[in-house]
């Protein structure tokens, strides 16, 4: 029961996330949310993401960063999850090298 209390939360702040995103961001790139990943606590949660252009990264993260206040009272006012999990934000690198391999399958 447990498990799918925990999946659920990542749902909600997966969903939450993807709205406050296409809701504040800019048109300069387009940032996709790609998991989150709640500790088994139910305290920390990370989101991450990645970019369109990539090179658009770091500035992403920064964005986030300084918008994850901001976000964590959505999260609170559209959600009914409780004590809502520390939020961080971070590169999905490994969402980066799948693309990637995809890539080198398609030329081989």
């Amino acid at each position: 029961m447990r498990a799918i209390k925990h999946d659920k939360v990542e749902e909600i702040l997966h969903r939450l996330a993807a709205e406050f995103i296409r809701d504040e961001g800019g048109k300069s790139s387009l940032i996709t949310v790609t998991r989150v990943e709640l500790n088994p606590s139910g305290k920390d949660a990370v989101i991450f993401f990645t970019t369109l252009p990539e090179s658009e990264e770091d500035t992403a993260l920064k964005f986030l960063d300084r918008k994850a206040p901001e976000f964590k009272q959505k999260v609170i006012k559209e959600s009914r999850i409780g004590f809502p999990p520390h939020l961080r934000f971070k590169i999905d690198y490994g969402e980066r090298n799948r693309q990637r391999l995809d890539e080198i399958g398609k030329n081989i």
